[in-house]
């Protein structure tokens, strides 16, 4: 069956109090979404950000992201007052996440609502801890001694700490304990109300695109809690970490930074905290798609301490054994390949044998910088069994990728769309119907590309800080001409 969906972060929902969380305007995008025809809602990684608000460097891979609780919700249940939200500086920019203020006021205010929530009496809840605490209780604790250290990585904490000595990590459960109950209240909530607007979706007949990063970030209750999963030294300090070697885009490559996995040691566990995340993500969505997919076939090691990542090495990851494990302990696993780029031939023989669907992104198929693989990203070479986008949250948005690209690519691509006539400001709506035509069974648009927004309005511009992560579209935005076009285009293609 062909279908299609929205690429539409959370944090970009419109709500009243600063940033897009599991509100009343979560619900009522579904209901868009189900009026325009649309079958599937992709979402950025929902897991809690720290320095840079990147999705995909998350304090934990299982626990979620404290800021998308509907503090409307607190004020209904009488955890709040509506002043307590309406006094607090959210930002003056309703286009853009102000995201130190959202700090400030947002945790201010979950820590009043948990002052006036009875945990102890309430069975969901304490149902809820125990089903969760083989993470719940690391994160918890985690986070709790974080903040109590001013927010410094687990890696300068005092020594016993660091390690986990059984006596210090006692002595901080007993000291921290009503911070460490103030963590498990945040992902109580969080988890109760994602599952809630969940469950509303797939009613309506929409499902749920979760999207996870290949690794885990260094500063995390993950790498904390367990070290033996990670390449580190017997001081706990990293051997080599992630990244991506230098290529057209970029000179010096990409330093992510994440600390890579052991996977011998994987191995010989059969694969056991993979088989609990996967676990836990498709509890928490319909479909995942998996962020660097060719990792698990060779993985970039770049040298701890490398300003940049030109010095690193390539290494065999644990490629199809890792799946298999997955599917002979959880079943069949529905999931979208991130396979962009330049692939060596395991890595595409690799995604073949998986039976996943993988990417194709139309701004990749008119670069003259990268003419080797271009071809693939043609629509018309699309095979069936893909999931066909303009862009990605790391792209440009398609107006302006069409502005930035130059003249000769400019002149391929209206070649290609036997287009020489439409005015540029209405192209975005060409290339929308490019792939929407092709043989791809998925076609997932982000929601700037139906809008014609330019890129000005972008999510992220990989390898920068400071500007991504924030666009949040305007309610009034969302109307029913726009609706009406997405569900034209989708119904007739």
């Amino acid at each position: 069956m062909r279908a299609s969906g929205i690429l539409l972060p959370v944090s970009s929902l419109p709500s009243k109090y600063g940033i897009g969380c599991f509100s009343e305007e979560a619900y009522e995008f579904v209901d868009q979404l189900a009026r325009a025809g649309q079958k599937y809602w992709q979402i950025l990684p929902l897991g809690p950000t720290g320095y840079g608000d990147s999705p995909y460097q998350s304090f934990s891979t299982f626990a979620g992201n404290p800021y998308f609780i509907d503090l409307e919700a607190f004020v209904k249940e009488g955890y709040l007052d509506k002043s307590d939200c309406e006094d607090c500086d959210w930002g003056t920019n309703e286009s853009y996440v102000d995201y130190e203020k959202i700090y400030n006021s947002r945790f201010r205010l979950l820590r009043k609502a948990f002052e006036n929530y009875d945990c102890e009496t309430d069975q969901e809840y304490r149902k809820f801890v125990k089903e969760n605490a083989a993470w719940l209780e690391d994160y918890s604790l985690y986070m709790a001694i974080k903040d109590s250290l001013n927010g410094i990585s687990w890696i300068e904490w005092p020594t016993e700490l660091k390690n986990r000595e059984k006596a210090a990590l006692a002595e901080k459960r007993e000291k921290l304990a009503k911070e460490v109950g103030f963590y498990c209240f945040q992902q109580f909530c969080f988890f109760k109300q994602w599952t809630a607007l969940k469950a509303y979706a797939n009613a309506k007949g929409v499902e749920m695109i979760g999207d996870i990063p290949i690794y885990v970030a260094f500063d995390s209750a993950d790498a904390w809690a367990q070290p033996e999963l990670f390449q580190f030294d017997k001081e706990n300090i990293p051997i080599g970490v992630a990244g991506c070697p230098p290529d057209a885009f970029s000179a010096t490559g990409q330093l992510w930074g994440n600390p890579l996995y052991d996977w011998e040691y994987h191995k010989k566990t059969g694969y056991a905290w993979w088989t609990r995340r996967m676990a836990n993500c498709m509890k928490l969505y319909d479909v995942v798609r998996i962020d660097h997919f060719r990792g698990f076939d060779e993985y970039y090691s770049i040298p701890y301490g490398d300003k940049t990542a030109e010095f690193g090495h390539w290494e065999k990851g644990p490629g199809m054994d890792l799946f298999r494990a997955l599917e002979k302990n959880l079943g069949k696993l529905d999931v979208i390949a991130e396979d962009l780029g330049l692939l060596t031939d395991s890595v595409i023989e690799m995604v073949e044998e998986s039976g996943f669907p993988g990417m194709k992104v139309l701004e990749f198929a008119f670069d003259s910088r990268d003419s080797g693989c271009a071809s693939d990203y043609l629509p018309h070479n699309y095979p069936e069994n893909c999931v066909a986008y303009t862009g990605t949250h790391d792209n440009e948005t398609i107006v302006g990728w069409w502005k930035s690209i130059t003249a000769a690519e400019r002149k391929l691509a209206r070649d290609y769309l036997c287009d020489h006539a439409t005015p540029e400001e209405e192209l975005y709506k060409c290339f929308i119907s490019l792939i929407m035509r092709s043989a791809a069974r998925v076609c997932v648009i982000p929601m700037q590309d139906y809008m014609g927004l330019d890129n000005r309005f972008r999510m992220n511009k990989p390898s920068t800080v400071g500007t991504n992560w924030k666009w949040r579209i305007k309610k009034r935005d969302l109307t029913k001409k726009l609706q009406k076009e997405i569900y034209d285009v989708t119904l007739r293609y």
